[in-house]
């Protein structure tokens, strides 16, 4: 059988996607199928969808943030994800270091990026749109920081963030995480299950 890719359509300024970028990578290994990442803006991707954060969306909907909350806690309690802190600016501007995601050489640096950025944002907090800042933290995980950050003001790579943004959109997705296999799409990290079900040989 062909081994299967899951296409994980992702944005740093997600906190979804941090929490559902562990789970999946195991999902992957135990599955044998490959895990691509492709860069999309979340604010663009709302901005075409009409969506919005949980939060905002849902601010006025009695009961349903603070059950949004309970549930989010349940997923961190329930996978050990003890070091994972809300970022104090959100919702923020994510498109350098998604800029640097699409600037990636390859699919194994784009997962070294995602590895290092991933907790410095979501554990650490770290300002995102500070340039020095995610230099640092390029740097610090032996990735070529200088090359990788000179790439977001190259109008090519611009333009790719666009284009996947717009891409995933006509696709279906709205919002992060959202993972494709073949034609299948789920979003959400509470879809997971359905997810490897499907790797497995289950119904989508």
């Amino acid at each position: 059988m062909a081994r299967k890719t899951i296409e994980y359509i992702f944005d740093f300024g997600a906190p979804n996607g941090y929490l559902a970028w562990y789970p999946l990578k195991d999902i992957a290994a135990r599955t044998d199928a490959r895990l691509v990442v492709t860069p999309v803006f979340l604010g663009g991707m709302h901005k075409l969808t009409g969506n919005a954060p949980p939060m905002v969306r849902d601010a006025g909907v009695k009961g349903k943030v603070a059950y949004a909350a309970l549930e989010f806690q349940r997923f961190l309690d329930g996978h050990g994800m003890d070091k994972f802190r809300i970022h104090p600016a959100l919702p923020f501007n994510s498109i350098l270091p998604q800029r640097v995601l699409v600037a990636a050489g390859d699919e194994a640096e784009r997962h070294a990026i995602v590895e290092a950025l991933l907790p410095a944002v979501w554990e650490r907090n770290i300002d995102c749109g500070d340039i020095e800042v995610v230099g640092r933290e390029l740097a610090g995980a032996g990735l070529d920081a200088e090359r990788l950050l000179a790439a977001t003001q190259d109008a090519a790579v611009k333009a790719e963030l666009a284009d996947n943004t717009e891409q995933a959109v006509a696709r279906g997705a709205f919002g992060i995480p959202t993972y494709f296999v073949d034609d299948e799409m789920w979003f959400g990290k509470e879809r997971l299950g359905q997810l490897e079900s499907y790797l497995a040989g289950g119904r989508p």
